[in-house]
């Protein structure tokens, strides 16, 4: 039996619209079709595409403010700093990624890839921020509501903002996957809902050309709120990598590929956990092995299957516990 004779495909995923829904606000980061398994290369494409995305975010919020200043449309106020938050936490991930690279130290024996699932952390705290104050300019906008100028800028500013961030969206998911840095692939869906909210603030200005000027306040407030949702869903995700839990269908994969090994009777411990973008694991096995030769290439074995189904595992350690044949 080979590392391909089985079905991949042992994970489903939802169907029709639902699915596509599912695939464009939650993406999986488990893709081994074109995944970097090297650690090096893997660091380098991530702060790539952190540097990339930065930029263009930088740029498309710049763009917004200098229209915010003259339109003084709150909704377009509002999407303006979610960009900005969008845009900054970069940064926290950036810093993370190049500590990732530093060699162990007696004090950090285990490296500090755990840096990245810190900077989920500042990531929720900018999108909380972010929140509170694009709610508060729509609600003061409300009580004391003041007129909406050049209304087509507006919305051309919506329209920027939103391919500016589905551009991100697309890269940072992509790398992400490549990379299996589910912190990176959040990011990428953080800006992939703010480009739906920046298409909100487009809807907001119609509503105030059609005569509602409170259109725009209260599209503001919606925006806030769906900030809220997008909150709840990285607190989840980021809780869950800190943790230490994981994808079942890992798992799942890390099964088959032990599977492929002749000479295992049985599977008595198996685990995975992440540490930043790399997968850590361990098994305890019990061999049908003669010799404590035989068990040792079965331990060996076991460790090139898990590597060859699982791209992105850098450290995979291996217990053998010898059946009852096995000459002592």
């Amino acid at each position: 039996m080979t590392a391909h004779d089985h079905d991949h495909g042992e994970h489903a995923h939802p169907t029709g619209l639902r699915g596509f829904l599912h695939e464009v606000f939650v993406p999986h980061t488990h893709d081994v079709a074109d995944a970097i398994d090297d650690p090096l290369i893997s660091h380098a494409a991530g702060v790539r595409a952190l540097k990339v995305s930065l930029a263009i975010m930088l740029t498309t919020t710049i763009a917004q403010a200098v229209i915010v200043s003259f339109s003084g449309s709150v909704a377009l106020l509002a999407d303006t700093i979610h960009n900005l938050s969008d845009a900054l936490t970069a940064v926290p991930l950036w810093i993370a990624f190049s500590l990732a690279r530093r060699r162990p130290t007696r004090t950090y024996s285990y490296g500090l890839g755990r840096a990245e699932d810190l900077a989920g952390l500042a990531i929720v705290v900018a999108i909380a921020a972010s929140a509170i104050v694009a709610a508060w300019q729509a609600i003061d906008r409300i009580i004391d509501p003041q007129p909406i100028s050049h209304v087509g800028w507006v919305m051309t500013a919506g329209v920027v903002g939103f391919l500016g961030n589905e551009a991100v969206a697309i890269y940072r998911i992509r790398v992400g996957r490549r990379i299996g840095s589910a912190a990176l692939v959040a990011d990428g869906v953080h800006a992939r809902t703010d480009g739906f909210t920046s298409l909100a603030v487009v809807i907001g200005g119609i509503g105030v050309l059609l005569g509602f000027p409170l259109a725009d306040p209260i599209v503001g407030l919606l925006i806030a709120a769906a900030i809220v949702a997008l909150l709840v869903g990285t607190v989840r995700s980021v809780g869950r990598r800190l943790l230490d839990g994981i994808d079942p269908a890992l798992l799942t994969r890390a099964e088959h590929a032990l599977a492929h090994v002749e000479g295992i009777g049985s599977v008595d411990r198996l685990r995975l956990r992440w540490v930043g973008h790399r997968l850590h694991g361990d098994a305890v096995l019990t061999v049908t092995a003669t010799t404590l030769a035989e068990a040792e290439a079965i331990r060996l074995a076991a460790q090139e299957q898990a590597r060859a189904h699982l791209p992105h595992l850098e450290e995979f350690a291996v217990e053998i516990r010898p059946g009852d044949s096995v000459a002592r």
